[in-house]
C-alpha cells in the first residue's frame, strides 16, 4: 500500500491507512487556511448501519473544519474499505489510536479534538486516556450497552456531551446518571424532540459543537 498523506489545503480525500487488522478507510478534509488543530470523529455502530458518512458524524466534523481544523472521519473494521471484522469496541479503540498517531505524525505540534457519536462516542471516550486530546465531544454515548466494561476514565480536558432528552436508543436519564459519577462532570448540552439521530436538529447540533470549540480552543499553547 502506498503511504497516505494529508491532502492539499481546501480539499478532501479518502485514503487507506495501515491499521492492526489491515487498511483503515479514512476521509480527511483540510481547511483552506493554516490548520489550527486536528479533529478525529468516530461513527455509530457498524452493525447497525454506522459509517463515516453518518450525518451526525459529518456534522461534528464539519463544525471542526469550518473552525480551521483538519477534520478526519474513518470507517470502523468491516465497513466500507476498512479491513477486519467488528470487535465490540476493543479493536475499534486501537484503530482510533492508530489514526490519532498518524494525524500527529502528518501535522506535528497541532492539538487534537477527539469526538464520536453513539458507539463512536463510547469508543472515542475509551481512546481518550491514551490519545490525550485537548478537547472531547461525545454525542449520545451509549454507556448502558457496555455495562460489563469499566467506565472509561474522564478525559483530562474540557469535555462536552450532547444528548437528546427524547433519545429513543440511549436513555437520557440513564446517561445523565452515569455522567454524574465523573468528577468534574462533563458539560452537558441537551436538545428536545431530536431523537437519537437528531433528525431536523443537525444545525443545532453543529452550533453546540461550534460554541464549545470556540470557548475552549486553543486550550494549550
Amino acid at each position: 500500500m502506498s503511504a497516505a498523506a494529508i491532502p492539499a489545503r481546501g480539499t478532501a480525500e479518502t485514503m487507506l491507512v495501515d491499521g492492526e487488522a489491515g487498511p483503515i478507510e479514512l476521509l480527511v478534509a483540510v481547511p483552506p487556511t493554516e490548520p489550527v488543530g486536528l479533529a478525529l470523529v468516530c461513527h455509530p455502530h457498524p452493525l447497525h448501519g454506522g459509517a463515516l458518512s453518518n450525518k451526525v458524524t459529518y456534522t461534528v466534523a464539519a463544525a471542526a473544519l469550518k473552525l480551521g481544523f483538519v477534520a478526519a472521519r474513518f470507517n470502523f473494521r468491516g465497513v466500507g474499505k476498512s479491513a477486519g471484522t467488528h470487535d465490540g469496541g476493543q479493536g475499534e479503540t486501537a484503530d482510533t489510536l492508530v489514526l490519532v498517531q498518524w494525524l500527529r505524525q502528518q501535522l506535528p505540534g497541532l492539538e487534537l479534538l477527539l469526538a464520536g457519536f453513539s458507539f463512536g462516542g463510547f469508543v472515542s471516550l475509551k481512546a481518550a486516556a491514551a490519545a490525550a486530546p485537548a478537547l472531547q465531544i461525545s454525542v449520545a454515548p451509549p454507556f448502558k450497552y457496555f455495562a460489563d466494561e469499566l467506565l472509561p476514565l474522564r478525559p483530562a480536558c474540557p469535555w462536552l456531551v450532547i444528548h437528546a432528552r427524547d433519545d429513543d436508543v440511549v436513555d437520557f436519564e440513564e446517561s445523565r446518571a452515569i455522567l454524574d459519577h465523573y468528577r468534574p462532570p462533563p458539560e452537558l448540552a441537551t436538545l428536545d424532540t431530536a431523537g437519537h439521530f437528531f433528525h431536523g436538529h443537525l444545525g443545532e447540533l453543529q452550533d453546540l459543537c461550534t460554541d464549545f470549540i470556540q470557548r475552549h480552543w486553543p486550550l494549550r499553547r
